[in-house]
């Protein structure tokens, strides 16, 4: 037999090759970064909204698929408001300010504080039209802001886009870690590279005598787990006012506080430039 060119539609094998599915036929997407989490409460919109503006910043036309369908809150984070349009062609995503793409079941609500009541399938099935439906046209690096778990969207994501590698987000609870090994054990059945861990939330400064104060803990526990899978600490986020206020009024797009710097140069740097 032949060796495998993964050309499956010229062969007649069985096999295990992950089928795919295609972005829309005008989108030309180079890197997909999966961002995820255990559990929820970790903030990890904020890290996926920190990590595109890091890399805009570089100068790589950046978009963010907002997967958390029922707990939206990308949009928000841009100063975005306004809603997805479309024509014959498809949906066209929307963009901050400073061109980062966005797409998200917030911007197809008429009111952003609308809830979004539907069961999984529902959920899943939109996540993958706006992979497959969506002209995100020339995009350097996509973020994919997964909701919290190992539940169907992740899943699906995982199972419908070649992701090339992910991102765990966590905080330094020692309870927390036994839910990033979950998320990393996730990643690992499904045969997709965990580029590192981001932490945050990891210290406060105090404002009077610049102590670090680990009020979660000192972390410990996440080194560990860095440790037995191998895996990079991509950055140590503070509990830093300036962040939630730039989410608050919009304006992550502006924060340079250089807290997602490494991350942005290991993401420049180790991942493949072919998708083919």
């Amino acid at each position: 037999m032949s060796e495998c060119d993964h050309n499956c539609s010229s062969c007649s094998e069985k096999c295990d090759v992950p089928q795919y599915d295609k972005p829309h036929e005008l989108s030309r997407i180079k890197r997909v970064i999966a961002v995820v989490s255990g559990k929820g409460g970790v903030g990890k919109s904020s890290v996926t909204a920190m990590l595109a503006s890091a890399m805009n910043k570089k100068g790589y036309k950046c978009a963010v698929l907002d997967a958390d369908v029922t707990g939206a809150s990308i949009p928000k984070m841009f100063g975005v408001n306004a809603g997805l349009i479309g024509d014959d062609n498809g949906i066209y995503p929307a963009e901050d300010e400073n061109g980062i793409k966005i797409v998200s079941s917030n911007l197809l609500l008429e009111h952003e504080t609308d809830p979004v009541v539907w069961r999984g399938p529902v959920i899943a099935g939109m996540v993958k039209q706006f992979w497959t439906d969506v002209v995100w046209g020339d995009v350097d690096y996509m973020f994919i802001d997964c909701p919290p778990g190992t539940g169907d969207v992740p899943l699906t994501v995982f199972q419908s886009i070649k992701v090339d590698g992910i991102i765990v987000v966590a905080t330094p609870q020692e309870l927390v870690s036994m839910i990033v090994e979950k998320a990393i054990n996730m990643a690992n059945m499904m045969k997709i590279p965990v580029l590192g861990i981001v932490q945050n939330m990891s210290y406060v400064i105090c404002p009077h005598c610049n102590e670090r104060i680990d009020v979660f803990g000192d972390g410990k526990a996440i080194g560990e787990v860095s440790v037995k899978f191998g895996l990079p600490i991509l950055a140590e986020i503070p509990y830093d006012a300036k962040i939630i206020q730039a989410a608050d009024s919009g304006k992550i797009g502006a924060l340079d506080l250089g807290y997602a710097a490494t991350a942005a140069d290991i993401l420049e740097s180790g991942l493949p430039t072919d998708r083919n």
